[in-house]
């Protein structure tokens, strides 16, 4: 069962870099989709900017055991508070697109680095 739990920490640790890095990098950025999304929030480019690089910085908490678990604290709060902007506009559809990206950083912190040692 540890073998399993370390597979799957893995490919969701993958795809949590995958994501962060490629989300990080159009914040920072400020590509047209995000000015769109984070403007109809009244979030101005710097704000997006700056959001991104948090964003970047808490994907590569990720890749190290010993800041794993603030990356995912950091991933998690973003997560929220674009869950909670949704919220504020009643945009259903958006928090539940948005869940599922919330439960990963959780469940990563539940299974815990994949080159973490194993605690007995």
């Amino acid at each position: 069962m540890e073998t399993f739990a370390r597979l799957l920490s893995a490919v969701l640790l993958l795809f949590s870099l995958v994501m962060g890095f490629k989300h990080g990098i159009a914040m920072a950025l400020a590509k047209p989709q995000m000015i769109e999304m984070f403007g109809k929030w009244n979030i101005n480019k710097t704000g997006i900017q700056v959001l991104g690089v948090v964003g970047i910085v808490a994907t590569v908490f990720l890749i190290f055991p010993r800041t794993f678990v603030w990356g995912n604290l950091i991933t998690a709060a973003m997560i929220l508070f674009i869950m909670v902007q949704f919220l504020k506009d009643r945009d259903m559809k958006g928090v539940l697109i948005e869940l599922p990206f919330l439960i990963i950083p959780l469940l990563l912190i539940y299974l815990q680095h994949p080159l973490a040692k194993a605690q007995h």
